[in-house]
């Protein structure tokens, strides 16, 4: 169940991304700012940014995964530092823009993003030039990426839409002339890369301090006819919520997510818990909560887009303010009541 926020619309962020920012790019209907989810038998505690800030007080928070992770990040980074006066805030990129560091200084405290849309290696590390015709992962190799995310206090990961596409394993080092390349099914390579990143997780990480998420599928809303639309159409122009109960569009693989809950258990008979952090259904009713075509253009618009703005609409992230905030209530939960 969801209802309405009944509120004004939020001020704008300081580190907003354009890419989510859909009121500034001339989104004119914001009722999906207003809505949060209402889970059944129980209430979620109210986002109190003070209280997470405290809780980070000398501590790291680091998001890792891909730009639906961004998302997710962009999000608590703008939920609390509007309670941070503006000198004791700052924002840093380093490691060739793969960490981005948001810093509350009175608390000692950061909030990051570190940008590895496969969590193990791949050719798509880049955080700027990776969209490549063919992707290929390293999938036993993941030091490269989990040396910077080693010490952190909190870790949230996610990895799911990159999978989704054929993808070659390399038996080696890019660029070396022994490497084998091989193409595996993607359902087999994506449980091989969670074991490793477990694997990973299960050696290095200090159980009495650190708190660990994985984040489940973020839907999207490709095709209108699943939800009773237009056939080629998509959320483009949608203003309105799925009402249907238990909706599920094509754009989800269960498969996958059962790979996580199947990696997830096995770590916890090993001692180690990894709380699944599970937004795909309440997600899946969100059609109306994309950027769609109101977000920066990265590159200008052909003619064809113009003419038909479906081709061009987002509909893979997510407006902010909206529902990434909903998220992040339920972090904010798992956090204070682990």
């Amino acid at each position: 169940m969801m209802k309405d926020k009944n509120q004004r619309s939020k001020p704008q962020c300081t580190f907003m991304s354009d890419q989510l920012a859909c009121e500034k790019f001339g989104r004119e209907d914001l009722s999906y700012q207003h809505w949060r989810w209402q889970p059944r038998h129980c209430d979620l505690p109210r986002f109190n940014a003070t209280a997470l800030l405290e809780r980070l007080r000398n501590k790291r928070l680091v998001f890792v995964g891909d730009s639906l992770n961004r998302n997710q990040w962009v999000s608590i980074v703008c939920l609390v530092e509007k309670s941070i006066p503006p000198t004791l805030k700052s924002m840093s990129t380093i490691v060739n823009g793969s960490l981005s560091i948001f810093k509350a200084k009175e608390y000692n405290a950061t909030i990051e993003f570190y940008w590895a849309p496969l969590l193990v290696e791949s050719n798509s590390d880049n955080p700027v030039n990776h969209r490549l015709p063919d992707r290929i992962v390293r999938v036993k190799a993941i030091e490269k990426h989990a040396r910077y995310w080693t010490n952190a206090d909190i870790l949230v990961f996610n990895s799911y839409l990159w999978w989704r596409r054929h993808i070659d394993v390399l038996w080696g080092s890019f660029g070396s002339p022994d490497g084998i390349y091989k193409e595996v099914e993607m359902l087999r390579v994506y449980e091989m890369a969670l074991r490793t990143w477990s694997d990973w997780l299960e050696i290095h990480v200090n159980r009495t301090k650190t708190q660990l998420f994985f984040v489940s599928m973020s839907p999207t809303h490709e095709r209108a006819e699943e939800w009773g639309a237009a056939s080629g159409d998509n959320c483009y122009k949608e203003t309105e919520l799925i009402t249907k109960e238990g909706y599920w569009g094509r754009g989800s693989d269960p498969r996958m997510m059962y790979q996580v809950e199947k990696v997830l258990d096995e770590l916890k008979t090993r001692g180690l818990d990894v709380q699944m952090l599970n937004i795909t259904q309440l997600s899946e009713y969100r059609k109306e909560a994309h950027p769609s075509i109101n977000r920066k253009q990265w590159e200008p618009l052909t003619e064809k887009q113009l003419s038909n703005p479906n081709i061009y609409a987002d509909c893979i992230h997510w407006c902010l303010p909206g529902l990434p905030d909903v998220w992040n209530e339920l972090l904010y939960a798992y956090i204070f009541h682990q």
